[in-house]
Protein backbone atom coordinates (compact mmCIF):
# COMPACT_ATOMS: atom_id res chain seq x y z
CA UNK A 1 0.00 0.00 0.00
CA UNK A 2 1.57 3.50 -0.29
CA UNK A 3 2.75 5.43 2.12
CA UNK A 4 2.06 9.44 2.88
CA UNK A 5 3.89 11.00 5.46
CA UNK A 6 1.95 13.75 6.90
CA UNK A 7 4.08 16.55 8.79
CA UNK A 8 2.76 19.23 10.93
CA UNK A 9 4.83 21.96 12.59
CA UNK A 10 4.94 24.16 15.13
CA UNK A 11 2.00 24.89 17.29
CA UNK A 12 -0.74 23.04 15.31
CA UNK A 13 -0.21 20.90 18.41
CA UNK A 14 -2.85 23.62 20.07
CA UNK A 15 -5.69 23.04 17.30
CA UNK A 16 -9.03 23.25 18.90
CA UNK A 17 -7.45 25.93 21.23
CA UNK A 18 -5.54 27.78 19.02
CA UNK A 19 -7.43 30.75 17.27
CA UNK A 20 -10.82 28.68 16.87
CA UNK A 21 -11.55 31.57 14.57
CA UNK A 22 -8.94 30.66 12.28
CA UNK A 23 -8.20 27.02 12.74
CA UNK A 24 -11.76 25.91 13.92
CA UNK A 25 -12.81 23.93 17.06
CA UNK A 26 -10.94 20.45 16.13
CA UNK A 27 -8.04 19.05 17.37
CA UNK A 28 -4.76 17.65 16.13
CA UNK A 29 -5.91 14.31 17.00
CA UNK A 30 -9.36 14.99 15.17
CA UNK A 31 -7.34 15.55 12.40
CA UNK A 32 -4.81 12.95 12.39
CA UNK A 33 -8.04 10.34 13.18
CA UNK A 34 -10.02 11.81 9.93
CA UNK A 35 -6.87 11.53 7.56
CA UNK A 36 -6.17 8.05 8.26
CA UNK A 37 -10.06 7.00 7.97
CA UNK A 38 -9.60 8.66 4.63
CA UNK A 39 -6.08 7.30 3.55
CA UNK A 40 -7.97 3.64 4.31
CA UNK A 41 -10.77 4.38 1.74
CA UNK A 42 -8.45 5.40 -0.67
CA UNK A 43 -5.87 2.46 -0.20
CA UNK A 44 -2.99 4.56 1.28
CA UNK A 45 -1.30 4.19 4.25
CA UNK A 46 -0.48 7.46 6.42
CA UNK A 47 2.27 8.34 9.62
CA UNK A 48 1.77 11.40 10.86
CA UNK A 49 4.10 13.63 12.77
CA UNK A 50 4.11 16.93 14.63
CA UNK A 51 6.42 18.52 16.55
CA UNK A 52 7.63 21.93 17.56
CA UNK A 53 10.90 21.67 16.87
CA UNK A 54 12.46 22.35 13.48
CA UNK A 55 15.04 19.91 13.75
CA UNK A 56 12.90 17.24 14.56
CA UNK A 57 10.85 17.73 11.68
CA UNK A 58 13.44 17.92 9.40
CA UNK A 59 14.92 14.30 11.05
CA UNK A 60 11.27 12.94 10.58
CA UNK A 61 11.95 13.69 6.72
CA UNK A 62 15.19 12.55 6.72
CA UNK A 63 14.66 9.35 8.21
CA UNK A 64 11.11 8.14 6.49
CA UNK A 65 11.26 9.77 3.22
CA UNK A 66 13.19 6.65 1.86
CA UNK A 67 10.13 4.62 2.64
CA UNK A 68 7.30 6.87 1.65
CA UNK A 69 5.91 7.72 -1.35
CA UNK A 70 4.44 11.30 -0.38
CA UNK A 71 4.60 13.99 1.69
CA UNK A 72 1.71 16.61 2.94
CA UNK A 73 3.45 19.52 5.17
CA UNK A 74 2.12 21.97 6.98
CA UNK A 75 5.19 23.23 8.72
CA UNK A 76 3.18 26.39 10.04
CA UNK A 77 5.35 29.52 10.37
CA UNK A 78 8.42 27.26 9.48
CA UNK A 79 6.41 27.60 5.98
CA UNK A 80 7.24 31.89 5.69
CA UNK A 81 11.43 31.28 6.78
CA UNK A 82 12.57 27.71 7.00
CA UNK A 83 15.20 27.42 4.46
CA UNK A 84 16.80 24.55 6.67
CA UNK A 85 13.05 22.82 5.87
CA UNK A 86 13.08 23.93 2.76
CA UNK A 87 16.41 21.91 2.03
CA UNK A 88 15.81 19.13 3.52
CA UNK A 89 13.02 18.53 1.33
CA UNK A 90 14.68 19.34 -1.69
CA UNK A 91 17.53 16.79 -0.64
CA UNK A 92 15.23 13.62 -0.17
CA UNK A 93 13.36 14.14 -3.34
CA UNK A 94 9.66 13.15 -1.97
CA UNK A 95 6.83 14.67 -3.68
CA UNK A 96 5.03 17.12 -1.47
CA UNK A 97 1.97 18.96 -0.91
CA UNK A 98 1.75 22.01 1.02
CA UNK A 99 -1.40 22.44 3.20
CA UNK A 100 -2.32 24.98 5.56
CA UNK A 101 -5.53 25.43 7.06
CA UNK A 102 -5.96 28.94 6.87
CA UNK A 103 -5.77 31.50 3.67
CA UNK A 104 -2.31 32.61 4.26
CA UNK A 105 -2.39 35.09 1.31
CA UNK A 106 -5.54 36.58 3.38
CA UNK A 107 -3.67 37.24 6.46
CA UNK A 108 -0.55 39.51 7.61
CA UNK A 109 1.39 39.84 4.71
CA UNK A 110 4.38 37.58 6.16
CA UNK A 111 2.76 34.69 5.93
CA UNK A 112 1.92 35.51 2.14
CA UNK A 113 5.09 33.57 0.66
CA UNK A 114 6.09 30.43 1.15
CA UNK A 115 10.01 29.15 1.42
CA UNK A 116 8.68 25.93 0.69
CA UNK A 117 6.44 26.39 -1.92
CA UNK A 118 8.70 25.98 -4.64
CA UNK A 119 10.38 22.06 -3.62
CA UNK A 120 5.94 21.51 -3.54
CA UNK A 121 4.17 20.07 -6.37
CA UNK A 122 1.36 21.90 -4.97
CA UNK A 123 -0.07 24.44 -2.45
CA UNK A 124 -3.61 23.96 -0.82
CA UNK A 125 -4.95 26.76 1.05
CA UNK A 126 -7.47 27.98 2.96
CA UNK A 127 -10.16 25.17 3.34
CA UNK A 128 -9.24 23.66 6.75
CA UNK A 129 -8.75 19.70 7.21
CA UNK A 130 -10.33 19.16 3.79
CA UNK A 131 -7.13 20.69 2.51
CA UNK A 132 -5.26 17.32 3.94
CA UNK A 133 -8.21 15.29 2.23
CA UNK A 134 -7.81 16.70 -0.90
CA UNK A 135 -3.98 16.40 -0.90
CA UNK A 136 -4.63 12.48 0.08
CA UNK A 137 -6.81 11.93 -2.89
CA UNK A 138 -4.65 14.03 -5.17
CA UNK A 139 -1.57 11.07 -3.92
CA UNK A 140 -4.30 8.23 -4.34
CA UNK A 141 -5.03 9.34 -7.71
CA UNK A 142 -1.35 9.44 -8.74
CA UNK A 143 -0.69 6.19 -7.28
CA UNK A 144 -3.26 4.90 -10.46
CA UNK A 145 -1.55 6.61 -13.08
Amino acid sequence: MPRVLVVNGPNLNLLGTREPEIYGTRTLQDLEKEITAEAGRLGLTVTCFQSNSESALIDFIQRESAKADGLILNAGALSHYSYALRDAVSAVGITTVEVHISNIHAREEFRHRSVLSPVCVGQIVGLGFEGYRLALQWFAGRQKQ
